[in-house]
């Protein structure tokens, strides 16, 4: 203890430096393709991201016809579109589980994370809108004595 500080200044000196910010890489496969697995509610989308003219085809089929509604559509182009990166990929993903709702929220997830895997650099972007966080909702179980998970049977006095 022969080090007394005298100032300030060398007190902030002792203190260990920041660690850096976690280095994200990119992670392709032998074809070029970046891969990932998107959740939401209980489906559950495999996801695979490779450079080309903007073709997405879900379960083999073109996204026109998998998903026929047009918020569907748009909610899976958001992460494209946020990133300025239409057109520029094709998506082939295979969805599973769910409804149509659910699905298309996981495959918004999978290809949010597979461009991040494919250009790590998109990741601010993305997490700024909300496409890398998996929605944890889910239905809630049906309890025992109830109708449904909080409805209860019609009460009647007599």
């Amino acid at each position: 203890m022969s080090d007394t500080m005298q100032s300030l200044d060398q007190l902030a000196q002792l203190k260990p430096a920041a660690p850096d910010a976690p280095k994200y890489v990119k992670k392709i496969d032998k074809y070029g393709r970046a891969y990932a697995t998107g959740k939401r509610k209980d489906a559950v989308a495999r996801v695979w991201v490779k450079p080309g003219s903007g073709k997405i085809s879900v379960n083999t089929r073109d996204v026109e016809v998998y998903f026929a509604r047009p918020v569907l559509r748009m909610m899976i182009q958001q992460p494209l579109v946020a990133a300025a990166r239409a057109g520029q990929y094709d998506v082939i993903c295979t969805v599973t589980g769910g409804g149509l709702s659910g699905q298309a929220g996981a495959v918004r997830h999978g290809l949010s994370k597979a461009l991040t895997n494919f250009e790590p650099e998109l990741r601010g972007v993305l997490k700024k809108g909300g496409f890398l966080t998996r929605d944890s909702r889910t239905v809630e179980r049906k309890k025992y004595g109830r109708a449904k998970a909080r409805k209860s049977f019609q009460f009647s006095k007599r």
